[in-house]
């Protein structure tokens, strides 16, 4: 921190910004600093107007933040008082002070519950808005700023806290040895976990705490009653950190990752702590508990319960089960490596190839396999763990000095992306001008720039992480022998792929001789046997860690059998780890993927691309691909096959970059959807033409698809039909077509719209381009399959039931004419803004989803469409809020997320829309990841280990059992949701 000169006045600001902070647009930026002065000049700020209408480098910086930030343009306006005391203190110094306030608050007499949740939050707003300030300026480096937050975190938990045990001692629920001092033998343990345990907090962090009581505590009047009252105690402190109010929110705060949160209570008795961790704890734990720290609460106990588990944490030997879970572990974090160039638009800082956590996952990895033996290596912190394993030998001064480099260059990127508007996100953006954004907040000329350094960040970080583990000390033997000849299956070769995790030796060593052999085309000649040979071994152990190793060999073998040749293909596999460990992923965690590439060998051809994962499958890239597919095809049916080949090929790519991380699960579901709109749309073209030159065309006719349902919402998953309405045009004096079968219009129409549907869904020796549902349309099954755009209007305006306007909430123009899918369109948002009694739709909507409960109840908990508080509830509560207007913005949004995103304030509160968000968000990765895995329902007792991984990679949560209790809590929260929204009176 720089001193300020003595000279300095109170008309001086004490910020000197030492970057160079472009604005994106300069004239919309000087806009935005004439405002704020004008907020400033109404508050009574004179000086600090004053100062705002000069000119100067802080005024500069300013007018560029507020231009770059929405979050800090609003914060600043909502409290302008914030940078007016930058006259009188230096950030540091505002910050001790808000320190000091935050602690006074819950001594204050008469002190209430919702007086400390509006005090915390001002306060909290304000220390926010002073650390970004500080972080974007350059007084403050990343190592700062992540000190500041995580400090900001344990100041305003330990409030709620102090507070809690006031009150309690003051109903006489505890008897606080020390009511002036309360937390002292209270008994109640805050540890910080994660970030906060490490003092390094991101911007727009949630916190993890893991909360614990110890009955025999001094304040403890009743250890029988002590579970129940902490258990209420810790939801009134997550109440007071995270309830949104109109003063915003604290902290977002998890428990999830205390001991089986499935079943336990928020907060668990040392004992029961102790002995779960002892008895039942798991590796995954192990590695959470080297950040826990006590935060807040009784400070002494929780760094007693910390001794006493020292034992489980840091171990003397590791026991092969457990290097076995640091590879469990190490395979959630990652899924794909080294495959190809890294895309910058839509790269996951935290979790993507090069990111934050190979950083910290190396680090941990180390320490759980020898803090046991080296006590210096059991620091929180990462970058000083890094030097520590440098003065051990485990790395070299460069390695150090290059991760923790990049390491606060990365945090430095995840913070400018969190502070655009205060989203707890990683993903950089996928636009020009989001990129743009971001790259002047770092101080970058311009997004080529900022893409050249972050790309080689992330290169230099993957090199070390892959040399390091390379490096690491050795956790495997090798693979054992392995001999396949002759007919009799050797003993040795036996135990091998018994080791290596097959259940099956006898049935693996047959298949393998079979390939031997030459019984398959890809194994006939002498050379693909020989390097098929040499890659065994290689296979085997990559089969092995799908822990289904003999489903993902067999399903391997059904691949190989369809092979038209090997050669190419063994060798790119030989010299490619990343991509075999891609192909035993598939086959051991996705059997629809293994389907696909066992019906169609040559869509594996697509994963040959070095380019596969830095390029966006958006819509641009599809089209460009289609069109270079389809160039000199003339033939009809021709057409309608390269559509087909053409769709599997890169429905399977856009998979493989769901699996590898490379995408989401919501940029996933566009680029599926954008695929359909492409291929549905050339097949209409080609049914068009073709019908033409047999009926010729109608004067006038003009022909629009409009999607519905997950495709109208750009939520399509890899195994979804698609529903369309295809609607018509024509001139009025049109009496029949001029071709050589003339026909009348509603005929012609409707022979076109059955000839798209068998173009589309009819099987081909190349398969289904999609499965059709054309039920949407006006009067469902008993209506003509073509509906003329009057008929429509019409319809839809006097006819159509509640539930048909809700499907209508989804609807877009896919494919067809433009001036007709632009009436189309207007039509759709006419329909929709259409005045309606909000009374009757809320209940006709909560009737209908009675029915549905009733007709189809759910298969479990992982029936995620049909379950209470699924996705149908959310979808639901979206498309009632657009019917009866409760919709925020301009311009109408058909997908459910940025609806829920948009709920009006009077409708649904900001708590309530941020739980409905990140429960469509958490319901997309698991649905995305779940269809394109598998053929059939999701069964809980059967899923492949491999597909459990990808999905607590997808929702970054570290074990099944975690994911399976946010699940339940989530569900059950958006039930809630659903019942006060819609105002249910539920059976």
């Amino acid at each position: 921190m720089k001193t300020v000169a003595a000279s300095k006045t109170a008309t001086e600001w004490l910020l000197e910004p030492l970057t160079n902070v472009a604005p994106l647009d300069p004239e919309r930026a000087q806009r935005e600093l004439a405002e704020f002065a004008g907020v400033a000049k109404e508050e009574g700020l004179d000086r600090l107007a004053a100062f705002l209408e000069a000119k100067g480098v802080a005024q500069s910086f300013l007018a560029a933040v507020f231009d770059l930030s929405a979050f800090m343009r609003d914060s600043a306006r909502r409290q302008p008082e914030i940078l007016d005391r930058l006259f009188d203190q230096t950030i540091e110094q505002r910050l001790v002070d808000i320190g000091i306030a935050m602690a006074a608050i819950p001594f204050e007499d008469g002190i209430v519950e919702n007086a400390l949740m509006m005090r915390l939050r001002r306060l909290k707003a304000e220390a926010h808005f002073l650390i970004a300030l500080a972080d974007l300026s350059g007084e403050a480096s990343a190592a700062d700023s992540v000190r500041r937050l995580s400090d900001l975190a344990d100041l305003c938990t330990s409030a709620a806290v102090n507070f809690l045990l006031r009150d309690a001692h003051g109903q006489g629920k505890l008897k606080l040895p020390d009511p002036e001092n309360p937390t002292v033998g209270s008994g109640w343990i805050l540890l910080g976990m994660g970030k906060l345990g490490a003092h390094e907090l991101n911007f727009s962090s949630d916190i993890d705490l893991v909360v614990f009581f110890d009955p025999e505590a001094p304040a403890i009047a009743d250890p029988y009653e002590a579970t129940e009252l902490f258990a209420r105690l810790t939801r009134r402190l997550v109440r007071i950190m995270q309830d949104r109010t109109e003063h915003g929110y604290v902290f977002r705060t998890d428990l999830r990752l205390r001991p089986d949160p499935g079943s336990t209570p928020l907060a668990i008795p040392v004992l029961a702590a102790l002995h779960y961790y002892e008895s039942r704890g798991q590796n995954w734990e192990r590695a959470a508990m080297i950040k826990a720290r006590p935060v807040a609460g009784d400070i002494a106990a929780g760094e007693a319960f910390l001794k006493e588990l020292q034992p489980y944490v840091w171990r003397k030997y590791m026991d092969y089960a457990a290097i076995a879970d640091v590879h469990s572990i190490k395979r959630q974090i990652h899924a794909h490596k080294g495959h190809g160039e890294v895309a910058v638009k839509g790269h996951n800082v935290k979790l993507g190839r090069g990111g934050i956590r190979e950083i910290e996952f190396f680090v941990q990895t180390q320490q759980l396999i020898a803090g046991g033996r080296f006590p210096e290596l059991r620091g929180r912190a990462t970058v000083p763990m890094l030097t520590q394993l440098a003065l051990r030998g485990w790395i070299t001064p460069e390695a150090r000095d290059a991760l923790e480099r990049q390491y606060w260059f990365l945090r430095s990127v995840e913070h400018a992306i969190q502070m655009v508007a205060d989203e707890q996100t990683h993903m950089l953006p996928e636009d020009d001008e989001g990129l743009q954004r971001i790259a002047h907040m770092l101080g970058f000329a311009d997004a080529d720039a900022f893409s050249k350094v972050f790309r080689a960040s992330l290169q230099e970080v993957e090199r070390h992480y892959a040399a390091l583990f390379e490096a690491a000390p050795e956790l495997s033997s090798g693979v054992g022998n392995l001999v396949f000849t002759g007919d009799v299956d050797d003993p040795d070769t036996l135990h091998t792929l018994r080791q290596l995790g097959f259940q099956r030796p006898s049935d693996i060593c047959r298949v393998i001789r079979s390939w031997h052999f030459g019984r398959y085309r890809a194994t006939q000649s002498a050379e693909a046997r020989e390097r098929l040979t040499e890659l065994t071994p290689a296979l085997l152990e990559a089969f092995g860690k799908t822990r289904r190793a003999d489903e993902a060999l067999m399903r391997f073998d059904e691949f190989l059998a369809g092979l038209p040749a090997g050669i190419q293909l063994f060798s790119l596999l030989q010299s490619n780890p990343a991509l075999l460990k891609l192909l035993a992923t598939i086959m051991g965690a996705a059997p629809r993927l293994a389907g696909i590439i066992t019906r169609r060998p040559h869509v594996f051809d697509g994963l040959l691309d070095p380019a596969l994962l830095s390029e966006l499958p958006d819509r641009a890239y599809l089209a460009a691909r289609l069109a270079a597919f389809l160039e000199s095809t003339r033939l009809y049916e021709e057409v309608l096959d390269r559509l087909r080949i053409f769709a599997a090929e890169q429905k399977f790519l856009i998979g493989v970059r769901l699996l590898a991380g490379a995408i989401d699960a919501a940029r996933a579901g566009k680029a599926f959807s954008d695929l359909a709109d492409l291929t549905v749309g050339a097949a209409l073209e080609a049914v068009e033409a073709e019908f033409a030159r047999r009926h010729g065309k109608i004067a006038g006719g003009r022909v629009a698809i409009l999607g519905m349902g997950k495709l109208g919402s750009r939520e399509l998953t890899a195994g979804s039909d698609v529903d369309l309405i295809l609607l018509y045009d024509h001139s009025e004096n049109a009496e029949e077509s001029d071709g050589d079968k003339p026909m009348a219009p509603s005929h012609y129409f409707s022979r076109m719209t059955q000839r798209l549907i068998a173009a589309v869904s009819a099987p081909t020796a190349e398969g289904v381009l999609y499965e059709l549902d054309l039920r949407l349309r006006p009067s469902g099954n008993k209506g003509p399959v073509a509906t003329h755009i009057d008929s429509f209007r019409k319809y839809q305006r006097g006819e159509a039931w509640t539930w048909e306007h809700m499907a209508l909430t989804r609807a877009r123009p896919i494919a067809g004419d433009a001036s007709l899918c632009t009436e189309v369109e207007a039509e759709v948002a006419a329909i929709i803004a259409l005045p309606r009694d909000a009374a009757k739709v809320t209940t006709e909507a909560r009737e209908m989803r009675q029915m549905i409960e009733d007709e189809k109840p759910p298969h479990d908990l992982w029936d995620i469409k049909l379950v209470p508080g699924g996705l149908i509830d959310l979808e639901f509560i979206a498309q009632v809020a657009v019917l009866t207007g409760q919709i925020e913005g301009n311009g109408h949004a058909t997908g459910t997320a940025e609806t829920l995103h948009r709920l009006a304030p009077g409708f649904a509160d900001a708590q309530v829309r941020q739980d409905l968000v990140d429960a469509y968000v958490l319901y997309q990765a698991i649905t995305q990841m779940t269809r394109l895995c598998l053929t059939g329902a999701f069964e809980r007792n059967d899923v492949p280990p491999g597909l459990s991984d990808l999905l607590l990679a997808a929702t970054d949560l570290p074990d099944f059992s975690v994911l399976e209790a946010h699940l339940k809590e989530t569900s059950q929260k958006v039930r809630d949701h659903f019942d006060l929204l819609l105002r249910a009176k539920r059976k």
